[in-house]
């Protein structure tokens, strides 16, 4: 029999499921809304129905989850999750093995959609790249040697935190200005009035205005990943999320930031590119490290 993992991908608003081969076919998924509000104990509810409506024979032998917060050091302990009220230090892989009967194991969701690109994605050619994930809130993950990269606690790679203007708007983290608050969905509502899909159709068009905003929005974008360029000196940036859409628009400004701003020494060959996964990064990730660290042990 073909051993079959479940990845889970809890949002904010969606979680979505997927059940994996080794090889990362999907065999069946499912997309459900996070409950409102989404505590602990309700969510918990939520991913076990949804478990038991995507693999009702109980097939899978694991699930990995990806959570939108960091997870401690041994995959046990969603520590925080700032967009989730009460998640503070929620023993959630116990509690699931618990409920499901199944190894369970968690990581933060950027760090699983980075498992998803390097896997069977945009980096898949590249042993040391960065990914961003440009969605609600802006999230990343590292890989160093084809690793990837959670530094002494499980909390490393948390890119969107990083600083980007001292005095700009406060962010959930504690830190002010930061490169979340100038590039996140959120961040582009509050400086439009517009989603970022509405800006992208209009630059389709032509807008000025628009095209006008997703330059600035490159630049601002270039702006912080230059400082993670001079410490990691990666072999590519990868971008995804759902602003990813709008690529091809704050690509050229975001190039021309980081040419201007990094010394040729640390971008040798360097290449910015769009994830290739979309949506799906996150659970096929989350099933990529059920596989490693639990199938394979």
């Amino acid at each position: 029999m073909v051993t079959q993992v479940i990845g889970i991908d809890l949002g904010g608003t969606a979680i979505k499921l997927g059940r994996f081969t080794s090889e990362g076919t999907c065999l069946k998924s499912l997309t459900v809304d996070t409950p409102q509000p989404a505590t602990p104990e309700a969510v918990i509810e939520a991913i076990v129905d949804a478990v038991a409506k995507i693999d009702p024979e109980g097939q899978a032998v694991a699930i990995g989850v990806g959570t939108p917060g960091p997870a401690d050091a041994t995959g046990r302990i969603a520590k925080i999750a700032i967009n989730l009220p009460q998640w503070r230090n929620v023993f959630l892989a116990d509690i699931l093995e618990a409920k499901i009967g199944k190894p369970t194991i968690i990581d933060n969701d950027a760090n699983c959609a980075g498992l998803g690109e390097a896997w069977l994605g945009g980096g898949r050619f590249y042993e040391n790249f960065i990914l961003l994930t440009l969605g609600t809130g802006v999230g990343g993950a590292i890989f160093l040697d084809g690793k990837l990269f959670t530094g002494s606690f499980g909390a490393a790679g948390e890119l969107g935190l990083i600083g980007l203007i001292p005095d700009g708007p406060q962010c959930k983290s504690g830190n002010q200005g930061s490169l979340e608050q100038h590039t996140s969905i959120i961040a582009i509502r509050r400086r439009t009035g517009k989603e970022p899909a509405e800006l992208g159709a209009l630059a389709e068009k032509g807008d000025a205005q628009a095209l006008t905003f997703w330059q600035e929005y490159g630049k601002h974008l270039g702006i912080g990943v230059t400082s993670l360029i001079y410490v990691l000196t990666p072999e590519a940036v990868v971008i995804g999320g759902g602003v990813s859409a709008s690529f091809e628009f704050f690509l050229p400004s975001m190039k021309a930031e980081i040419e201007r701003r990094v010394m040729p020494t640390s971008r040798v060959n360097l290449q910015i590119i769009r994830a290739e996964l979309g949506n799906a990064a996150g659970m096929l990730g989350a099933a990529k490290l059920a596989f490693e660290k639990i199938v394979k042990g």
